[in-house]
Order: C-alpha cells, then structure tokens, then sequence
C-alpha cells in the first residue's frame, strides 16, 4: 500500500509518500519525505485504504525530513481518526528537524489518543495547554519562515562573496565578515547587500545605493583591503 502526496500550490512534484502493510490486525504505515502543504490528504488516502479489522495504527516517522506547521494538521487528522474508530494510534521514531519542532511543540504533540475522550472535569486544563500550544505554533511559524528566507537568500549571498574575493582579494571568511559588517552599518538586510553588490559587477546593473556603498567602504578598510 503507498499513497502519493498530490501536487504542491507551486507546481514541485509530490513530497511524501506512505507506504504500509496490515499483519495480525496491526498497520504499520511509513512516511517517507515531509510534512508540508497537502500531508493530511496523503494521510487521509492512507487510513481509509486500510481495512476495516485493524486494530491499531503505528507510524514510523524516521523518513521523515522537514515539517513545517501543516505537519500539525497531519497529525491532528491521526488524532481524529484514532477518536472516531476507537483504535491506538501513534506516530513514533522522528529525527532531526521535524523532532526539533516537536520539542518546541510540547511532549504530548506527537502522542495522539487511543480514542479515549477526557473526562469534562479537565477542559481547563486542556484549554490552557490548548492555548500554551498557539504560542508554541506562533514561534515554530516564525522560526520555519526565518528558515526558508535563508534559504533563498544563500545563493545571492554567496555570489557577492565571490565578487568581494575576486575585486578585492578577501578569504570566504573575511567576505563573509565584510558583508554582515555592512549590513549591520547601513542597516540594511544581508541579502540586499549582497544583491547590491552583485548587481554593481554587470554593465547594466545599477551600483549599491549611497548608505551601502559608504558601509562596504567601511567594513573593507576596516579589513585592510
């Protein structure tokens, strides 16, 4: 049994796949790949290709290697299920970053019900982790876009690194060094010092704006080139 993602918005091919197997009443199911923007649909074609006898769901989620917060969805929907037919079910063996993300979610996030309800008497209590969660989400959201920003921004900056060693003789380390410095001088995002600076190598491109040519002027004295 192996269920495919389908399409992401931006047109990159499926980034998950499912596969499992039924033995004595127990499914195991594998996700392979990540956790982002259509995994619960994934999922959902899963649980309901799984036969009416299992009596348990166990995932093992080693291959697992991104989540970003459509993972909560994912394993809200195996919480639901889990509720809804009355069966263990538990997503177990994550690594690497999507653990980390667990780790800031809390020690309950990645251990959905055994299709038990809580009893009324502790709504309170759920309704406070409820909301320590949202902050939880809140910061992992941040942190997820923080990290797809640098992600983009590496080429750039690794371009202006080479037009700084090549113009002025500068190591990696110290091209490194003069573009932080200058963005931290001309208060001026990394990345947009570093397209300033390779937009100012071509003919027909336009040189660095005032405050970040006076900044790069700066931090290039400042290392003895």
């Amino acid at each position: 049994m192996t269920s495919a993602a389908p399409p992401r918005l931006t047109g990159r091919p499926a980034v998950l796949v499912i596969d499992g197997r039924v033995e004595a009443g127990r499914a195991l199911l594998v996700p392979r790949g990540e956790l982002v923007h259509g995994c619960a649909d994934t999922l959902a074609e899963a649980l309901d290709a799984l036969p009416a006898e299992v009596e348990r769901i166990d995932l093992d989620m080693g291959g697992v290697v991104f989540m970003d917060t459509a993972g909560l969805q994912f394993l809200e929907l195996l919480r639901g299920h889990g509720e809804q037919w009355s069966v263990p079910v538990t997503a177990r063996n994550w690594t690497g970053q999507p653990r980390r993300v667990l780790e800031l979610l809390g020690p309950d996030a990645a251990a959905p019900p055994r299709g038990t309800p809580r009893p009324p008497a502790q709504e309170p209590a759920r309704s406070a982790v409820a909301a320590e969660r949202s902050e939880r989400l809140r910061v992992l959201q941040e942190e997820v876009e923080q990290l797809r920003q640098a992600i983009a921004s590496r080429p750039v900056i690794d371009q202006a690194r080479g037009v700084l060693m090549a113009l002025h003789g500068c190591t990696p380390d110290e091209a490194w060094h003069i573009l932080r410095e200058a963005s931290q001088l001309s208060n001026t995002k990394l990345r947009t010092v570093a397209a300033a600076v390779t937009a100012g190598t071509r003919g027909d491109g336009p040189p660095p704006p005032p405050e970040v040519r006076a900044a790069l002027r700066t931090a290039l004295e400042r290392a003895g080139r």
